[in-house]
């Protein structure tokens, strides 16, 4: 069974996680080898995940990674050591050819989502497409957005929600974005923790990742996500990249725990 069908099929849920953005080779490690050996207790499909560059910072003075070249080095050392698919995003269509060289999962960041060129590219590469649902879309507008890709013939589409923008500096969930997205067929993900950022408060987005664990099971409940997105760190206090945010990463086997007790009860995908 290749990835796209393990993720696809699952019984319960996946799982997305790690660092908002490429950090040093210790804290990746780190995070890497504890998702793994908790997802794998669980039975749970891991993919891990970093951003080598953010181009989508408030301010110019924000973190924006560590680059292309370095980025993709250290993510095929985790693939290699760790023996875990990669997803990772890009913003610009010339990047596509030299990540999907790395990359198992390619993501369309939520700005980008009705980039028709960069859909379209990350599709013909053959790798498995995960589109963010932008903060800004309805969520039926999404089935246009993976048309885009599935029209080259890449039906190895994923889609993720992760909120509405709500007045100025918030946002919000609407549950029934599941049911709708789930009607285009393709695994539907549940962004956890960008769903609770308080985007630009001032030069940095806010957050309220003490929400994490109620918004990830009633998520969950629905029977409509097959995957949850959940960005970590060892100590996201001192992240360079949505420190306020990202979950500690020693809270996340009692959210797996929670939720797939919760899928296990029947409350699960239709």
């Amino acid at each position: 069974m290749n990835l796209y069908q393990k993720l696809k099929n699952t019984k319960t849920f996946f799982l997305i996680a790690g660092p908002c953005v490429i950090e040093s080779e210790e804290i990746m490690f780190k995070t890497v080898e504890f998702l793994k050996k908790e997802t794998a207790k669980l039975n749970i499909p891991f993919v891990f995940k970093a951003s080598y560059r953010k181009a989508n910072r408030t301010s110019i003075h924000s973190e924006i990674g560590v680059g292309l070249e370095a980025g993709l080095k250290l993510l095929q050392k985790i693939k290699n050591d760790f023996n875990v698919p990669i997803l990772t995003d890009v913003h610009e269509t010339k990047e596509v050819s030299v990540v999907a060289e790395v990359a198992d999962i390619i993501q369309i960041p939520a700005f980008l989502s009705r980039q028709t060129d960069l859909i379209v590219g990350v599709a013909k590469t053959g790798k498995i497409i995960n589109i963010k649902k932008g903060q800004f879309m309805a969520p039926e507008n999404i089935f246009a957005a993976a048309e885009k890709a599935s029209q080259t013939g890449n039906e190895k589409i994923l889609l993720t929600e992760r909120g509405v923008t709500f007045g100025y500096n918030n946002l919000v969930v609407d549950f029934r974005s599941f049911a709708i997205m789930k009607k285009a067929n393709y695994p539907i993900i549940y962004d956890v923790t960008h769903s609770l950022q308080r985007p630009s408060l001032g030069e940095t987005s806010g957050g309220t990742p003490e929400f994490i664990p109620m918004m990830a099971s009633a998520a969950i409940a629905t029977g409509k996500v097959d995957g949850l997105f959940i960005e970590t760190h060892p100590e996201p206090k001192n992240a360079l990249s949505d420190a306020s945010t990202m979950l500690k990463l020693d809270k996340i086997p009692e959210i797996l725990e929670r939720c797939l007790k919760i899928s296990e009860v029947g409350m699960t995908k239709e």
